[in-house]
């Protein structure tokens, strides 16, 4: 039953980013059997303004929504389950089925479609890329990039060697205390890991070297995303980074140099004076602990994108990039809010998951406690995290990812997975919901969230916060879980959330256990069995940080061939293998974060990882004209066929339920820029609707810069509907006869819930 909601959409398919123009070095499209899936899943349920909203009452008689290298340490011393569905449904885009052929550059062309004198055309590739879009020489972000953050490492500033001219430090003097973090070395690196040198075996990989962004640049940093490559209103196929400020990776403050060794004075406790050390926060570049960094996809270039001025010392926890509405969220760990940024860094507003969100769930509101990071106060201790102005436990958010319409967000070290609609003028929607409480272990913090195109949730604990004085641990780590939910299907009224109550769980490095998360994970591309990346499969990889991923003495003869152990990076591993599958992970590849491997009991020196994966699908191709008719019988401005790219593509799917019916919002990309502005749809005749009758039917009119609207009626919730969709020029038509008509099959999963007529 559907009751009067708020302007949200009742459920969406996962973000399909639009395809970037990519140079043949970072594409790879593979022209399996003719149709490409983008899997986009289709997730319950808000609704729009003035429409309703599904409800569902279940065993308990409660009512709830229905859902449906350089070295890290550089330290001198004196001494030294349930099985899941296989397919949870969702709209795909396809083409017509052909073969695919080398193009005289080496590139692939793109099939067409030649049977009973039809002709189907696409565009020049060279038209698609268009200026804006080409690869430049300088770009420093392909798809498959993988960025990493991680402590900078360690350095004696003015250092001189025991058998230099002034004999090393001088007697009695501590080496910990004159050591400081080292500014020049990188606390941000961007991998390629296209090509890993073969299949996987637990091996570590030795990437080409990567693009860096130093301590003195930015600070130490943990939380990651990229926007969508828009640049000056043009799709240019190479996003921007962002990183936000952290006190995961330690807080160190310093008071000025008292015993002319050219060196501040390190400072356990809070004394008046005191200052963040250089390399904390970026403070050399203008940043602080509410700082979000942006690094230039093509340039490298960075600059300062956005302060929190709220936030006193202990950081951003996450940041997500929704590309729908062009917007940011970053998740603040002193005040506990959510802020929502457009994408010039602008705050725009906030969410108070403590005053607004816990309610949902009847919880009591918990307001922020206006504790602070007070440096310069008696009561700062740089051990004790306790001290460091975090917002309560029960308010304070950790990780952020926009998905389907919502934003989830993980709530405390006892990790909550709730969510929030995000409103079609890309507003905070007011509903809050919990999803589930996480199941795992050890109650440690869910500091990263991803979903794959299948319906996954993957989530990555990392350990409590610790700040050794000697910089050799930022974590408790060895316990840190990587686990992964959906949702049930059907829903289990006897149950409390809508997901699963067991997760599945990813064995992480082969230490004892095999939790060796450090916190961040992302999806990435397939692999080939060369280890190979395959752009045209695409989330079906897990790639997750972790420490001390390859340490295990007794398997140490076995892991000898595959490189050194004392492996602090990322961990590269195909989707499906979870426990007890690739137990211990010799199914994986490895990655180092910064090439050194002599620092075996360090924790937490790794931080997030963030994937550049624009996953791309073919989906469109220009409609025949009758009769036969070549080039130049097309108009004039028509592309000539070649090897050529899908005509259009969509980014995403909305599914609301209207007084008429269940109506769907189509965000189209217009691959081509031909210009399209109009859509007619109809049942597809090229594969039959599991309902028969169903009628599909599209306005007459479209407004500029908004999505394309189909009504859906005469289906069974739930059903899969395909949909023929013909994108072309309203003018075109307007000249009567046959008109350029860029083509489509769409095949939408309708939500199973019943709208009211």
């Amino acid at each position: 039953m559907v009751r009067a909601g708020k302007d949200a959409p009742m459920t969406r398919t996962p973000e399909a980013p639009r395809s970037p123009g990519l140079t043949q070095a970072q594409r790879d499209h593979r022209l399996r059997d003719g149709v490409d899936a983008l899997g986009f899943r289709l997730i319950p349920l808000t609704l729009r303004r003035s429409r309703r909203i599904v409800k569902m009452r279940k065993a308990d008689n409660s009512i709830r929504d229905e859902r449906a290298g350089t070295p890290r340490l550089a330290l001198f011393r004196a001494a030294a389950p349930d099985v899941p569905p296989e397919n949870f449904g969702g709209s795909f885009m396809s083409c017509d089925r052909g073969a695919s052929m080398s193009s005289p550059s080496g590139g692939l062309r793109r099939s067409l479609h030649l049977g009973g004198g039809l002709l189907a055309l696409a565009l020049n590739a060279a038209l698609w890329l268009g200026t804006a879009a080409q690869a430049q020489e300088t770009r420093i972000i392909y798809p498959g990039s993988m960025a990493v953050t991680g402590f900078s490492g360690t350095v004696i500033p003015n250092f001189d060697s025991a058998d230099s001219e002034r004999g090393g430090l001088p007697p009695g003097v501590d080496p910990v205390d004159e050591t400081f973090i080292d500014t020049t070395r990188a606390t941000l690196r961007v991998f390629d890991v296209s090509a890993l040198g073969g299949p996987a075996s637990g091996q570590l990989v030795y990437t080409p070297p990567p693009f860096e962004v130093t301590a003195e640049q930015i600070g130490q940093v943990f939380a990651i995303t990229y926007d969508d490559g828009m640049r000056d209103g043009v799709p240019s196929g190479v996003p921007n980074l962002y990183a936000g400020a952290t006190s995961l990776h330690g807080i160190r403050i310093v008071t000025p140099d008292e015993d002319a060794d050219g060196r501040p004075e390190r400072q356990r406790r809070g004394t008046a004076g005191a200052v963040f050390m250089d390399g904390q926060f970026g403070t050399e570049s203008g940043g602080g602990p509410g700082t979000i960094w942006k690094i230039d996809g093509i340039t490298g270039a960075v600059s300062k994108f956005a302060d929190i001025d709220t936030n006193s010392g202990s950081g951003i926890g996450d940041i997500s990039f929704d590309s729908n509405h062009r917007e940011f969220f970053a998740s603040d760990l002193d005040t506990g809010l959510i802020h929502r940024l457009d994408a010039n860094g602008t705050l725009i507003d906030t969410f108070d998951h403590g005053v607004a969100g816990r309610p949902a769930h009847g919880l009591a509101p918990v307001a922020d406690d206006g504790a602070v990071m007070d440096i310069q106060g008696a009561a700062f201790d740089s051990e004790d995290p306790d001290t460091w102005g975090y917002t309560q436990d029960e308010r304070r958010v950790w990780s952020v990812a926009y998905h389907g319409g919502r934003l989830y967000y993980s709530v405390g070290e006892k990790a909550e997975i709730w969510s929030v609609g995000i409103a079609r003028d890309g507003s905070f929607a007011g509903d809050p919901r919990w999803e589930l409480t996480v199941k795992a272990d050890k109650d440690y913090a869910v500091t990263d969230i991803a979903f794959d195109n299948q319906g996954f949730m993957y989530l990555a604990q990392r350990g409590p916060v610790e700040n050794r004085y000697d910089y050799s641990q930022f974590a408790d780590s060895g316990k840190g879980e990587v686990i992964r939910y959906w949702r049930e299907n059907p829903d289990d009224p006897a149950t409390e959330s809508v997901w699963v109550e067991e997760p599945q769980e990813y064995a992480v490095g082969f230490p004892q256990g095999n939790r060796q998360s450090a916190g961040g994970l992302d999806l990435q591309y397939g692999y080939d069995a060369d280890g190979n990346l395959d752009t045209g499969v695409c989330t079906d990889t897990l790639v997750n940080t972790g420490d001390k991923l390859r340490d295990n003495p007794t398997l140490a003869d076995q892991l000898a061939a595959g490189g050194p152990l004392a492996v602090h990076g990322v961990q590269i591993t195909p989707t499906p293998l979870v426990k007890p599958a690739n137990v211990p992970p010799f199914g994986s590849w490895f990655v180092d974060f910064d090439g050194y491997f002599e620092d075996p009991e360090v924790e937490g020196h790794v931080g997030d990882v963030e994937v550049w994966h624009p996953c791309e699908g073919r989906a469109g191709y220009y409609e025949e004209i009758p009769g036969g008719y070549l080039p130049p019988f097309y108009p004039p401005d028509f592309p000539p066929p070649g090897d050529l790219p899908p005509c259009i593509d969509v980014e995403d799917v909305q599914f609301y339920c209207t007084p008429r019916g269940l109506q769907a919002d189509l965000y189209l990309h217009d691959h081509a820029g031909f210009g399209g502005d109009s859509i007619k749809v109809q049942p597809s005749s090229e594969t039959k609707s599991r309902t028969p009758g169903v009628g599909v039917t599209s306005p007459q009119s479209h407004a500029p810069g908004k999505p394309y609207t189909v009504d859906i009626t005469g289906h069974s919730p739930g059903d899969r509907v395909d949909v023929g969709l013909c994108f072309y020029r309203q003018s075109d038509k307007d000249k009567g006869g046959y008109y350029p008509c860029c083509k489509m099959t769409l095949p939408l999963r309708t939500p199973a819930v019943s709208c009211e007529r």
